[in-house]
């Protein structure tokens, strides 16, 4: 392995020459407390930054070797040591100055949310850390001196402050650690308990605005009705209580700009766990819950959505449904059905996103029009069949229909954001405002699936022009793959443009390792998911892994795979 001073005497060689020449640099470079990678060089100061990495003996770092001994501290601590990196090289971020993005410092930006990234890495031995810098330029003139100023000034000092013990503070370490324990502790609470989500008191649910996931200052906090408080006994902070919301179906009601839909967002991101101060770190939901919605338009391709739509006046075949522009209907019984196949075991719903005539049919509609000729067998009529039959739990914001309260295991109402348990007030009234009828439903029958997993005409064009298949991510809410677009616009769990990243990477692994004319739709999507969490985002790189990566759930890779047009 080369030393530090074999990069300082390559950097003095190739100093005012064309920038090109910084791929020479490319390697490993051991420095007194970490080895150094250059593990991809830019070709240009204008193209996407060059790939670093810094591999430090995890012994030497001083860090508690218990905070890594199980999976959800070693994320933790993960997450920890990539924001204190990510703030140290911000202060020295295009101090070097240049062309282009000469001198940018930069790891993954955290959000509220703690993931796992190919940002930092701990193994048995080992801490890795990656990032981007812009090698520095003038013009397109290799400007040598800067660059030795970020890897031998910035960089290590970053290094220093950032990822060794001594210079933390050790308290606030072992609170992210113990954080995550009480957190992992409730979502073992929550199956023994039999509950769908958690809200503690004292919550802060609403965020600072529509664009910032932040929590909103000054705003109410939560308080959980009498009737469904529960109590845990947590391994750190000790009992904590709030809303236990339990299996089956649970209506969320109340008058608009009362938080019915703050509570579901809240539920929503449940599913994973939140920082400190983030003021829902204490709510917890089932891990495997989806937010479901309409999508107008959406590619549906061999979908069984049977259980939701029968007898189509065009003869269609609803057990292989395919559209290239699903309805609102069509598309929320495509992404239930999915979801079933993914493992859910917990639907969010919001009715303000939803079809209306695929969630209910009233009474008066059934008489106008019979059930003879209407195809859609409404949501409301298959809810408590999918808690019994299926184990699939349903919370559900409701707002104009009160056909929703009969079916309904528990009611909540915000009023101004305070939660109250409203389930006998609305049982009682059931009784004086008869539920619509439901005669003839058709028998219940589980989604089927048998999906071919292929894409070869379009690897093998790419083979013969001698391209690799490309990704390439757009925002959050969507990626290309060669020239197909993926739209996750309606995935709304994704938290990250890095999920998104790593679903474009487990997508083009899948089409170029698993596709083979025999595996199906299900079976690749567990493939990758079970490689993800046994052997980490790291295995699905040819090479060096890189940063700007984070893990995302089976879920989410279903939902992706779902969406591949060809």
């Amino acid at each position: 392995m080369k030393q530090a001073s074999d990069l300082q005497r390559q950097l003095a060689a190739v100093n005012g020459k064309s920038y090109s020449l910084y791929k020479e640099l490319r390697g490993s470079y051991r420095f007194d407390d970490y080895i150094l990678s250059l593990d991809r060089v830019q070709g240009d100061p204008f193209a996407p930054p060059s790939a670093l990495s810094a591999k430090i003996p995890f012994k030497d770092t001083g860090i508690p070797k218990v905070y890594t001994e199980k999976k959800h501290t070693r994320i933790a601590l993960q997450d920890y040591l990539t924001r204190r990196l990510a703030a140290q090289l911000e202060r020295f971020s295009f101090k070097a100055g240049g062309s282009g993005k000469s001198g940018l410092l930069a790891s993954s930006r955290c959000g509220q949310t703690v993931l796992e990234r190919t940002a930092c890495q701990i193994t048995d031995d080992y801490l890795i850390v990656r990032f981007h810098g812009g090698f520095p330029a003038n013009g397109r003139r290799i400007n040598a001196g800067a660059l030795e100023k970020m890897l031998f000034s910035f960089i290590p000092e970053s290094i220093e402050k950032a990822l060794f013990y001594r210079n933390m503070d050790g308290n606030k370490l072992e609170q992210v650690i113990f954080l995550a324990d009480d957190q992992h502790a409730i979502r073992g609470e929550l199956k023994k308990r039999n509950l769908a989500a958690f809200v503690a008191d004292g919550a802060v649910l609403p965020r600072e605005s529509g664009i910032s996931d932040r929590p909103m200052k000054e705003s109410v906090p939560f308080s959980s009705p009498d009737t469904l408080r529960v109590t845990m006994e947590l391994p750190h902070r000790g009992s904590m209580s709030g809303m236990g919301i339990p299996c089956g179906i649970t209506l969320i009601a109340g008058g608009g700009y009362h938080g019915k839909s703050t509570l579901l967002n809240a539920l929503e991101q449940g599913v994973y766990d939140h920082i400190a101060g983030d003021g829902r770190e204490y709510v917890i939901t089932d891990e495997t819950a989806v937010k479901l919605r309409s999508e107008d338009g959406r590619f549906i391709k061999d979908v069984d959505i049977s259980l939701f739509i029968n007898d189509l006046p065009n003869g269609r075949d609803t057990h292989r449904f395919s559209t290239l522009d699903a309805s609102g209907s069509t598309s929320q019984a495509a992404g239930i059905a999915e979801s079933i196949e993914a493992g859910s075991r917990l639907f969010l719903i919001d009715e303000d996103t939803s079809a209306t005539n695929f969630m209910v049919r009233d009474t008066f509609m059934q008489e106008v029009i019979s059930r003879s000729k209407e195809p859609i067998t409404p949501f409301i009529e298959r809810a408590g069949q999918l808690r019994q039959q299926a184990g699939i739990s349903t919370i559900l914001v409701a707002g104009s229909s009160g056909a929703f309260f009969h079916i309904a295991d528990t009611v909540i109402q915000m009023d101004c954001y305070h939660p109250s348990d409203i389930t006998g007030k609305v049982k009682a009234l059931c009784e004086k405002y008869p539920a619509p009828g439901a005669e003839n439903v058709p028998p219940f029958c589980l989604p089927h699936s048998s999906r071919i997993m292929n894409w070869p005409k379009l690897l093998e064009q790419e083979k013969k022009k001698h391209k690799p298949l490309k990704v390439k991510v757009h925002s959050r809410d969507s990626f290309s793959i060669g020239k197909e677009t993926v739209d996750l616009r309606y995935v709304e769990q994704l938290t990250d443009s890095e999920q998104t990243a790593s679903l474009g990477k487990l997508l083009l692994y899948g089409l170029e390792q698993l596709t083979d004319g025999r595996r199906t739709l299900d079976e690749i999507a567990e493939n990758l998911d079970e490689q993800l969490h046994k052997q980490g985002l790291e295995s699905f790189f040819s090479g060096n892994a890189v940063c700007g990566f984070a893990a995302v759930r089976r879920q989410e890779i279903f939902a992706c795979l779902n969406r591949l047009r060809r």
